[in-house]
């Protein structure tokens, strides 16, 4: 699973999540990629089904590009903690995704077998996803 090596703060704000992808929204590396088209966080876990998803349908052809990476960290309080003892340790780590962000590309396989492998893929995810072609 993804995660960052090093992180300046442990602990971040949970923030809002406005607006669409300024960056990060057209297939720079590969023919055919997997876009979102709601605001959400996608954690390393979904992140890796999806790609896993990806990679077993293509049989390891092709070549993969994830486009997202999950440096967020996402804190969670044990069970029955009490108010007032701060914030709980980081949990798991999750990637921000606004609309219009690519998520994966992939290159070099057929379009029929990239097309499946990427609604498979987008199954794996809590979001909406679209298929864009170059």
């Amino acid at each position: 699973m993804l995660i960052p090596k090093k992180a300046k703060y442990r602990k971040r704000f949970k923030g809002k999540i406005k607006g669409v992808a300024k960056r990060g929204s057209n297939l720079d590396f590969g023919e055919y990629g997997l876009k979102a088209l709601e605001p959400c966080l996608l954690t390393s876990r979904q992140i890796e089904a999806a790609r896993k998803a990806i990679v077993g349908w293509t049989k390891r052809g092709g070549k993969l590009w994830i486009r997202v990476f999950p440096d967020k960290p996402i804190t969670k309080k044990p069970s029955e903690a009490q108010m007032g003892r701060g914030k709980g340790p980081v949990d798991h780590y999750a990637a921000v995704v606004k609309p219009g962000r690519m998520i994966f590309e992939l290159a070099g396989v057929d379009e029929e077998v990239a097309t499946e492998a990427l609604k498979r893929a987008g199954a794996k995810l809590p979001v909406k996803t679209r298929i864009v072609r170059q």
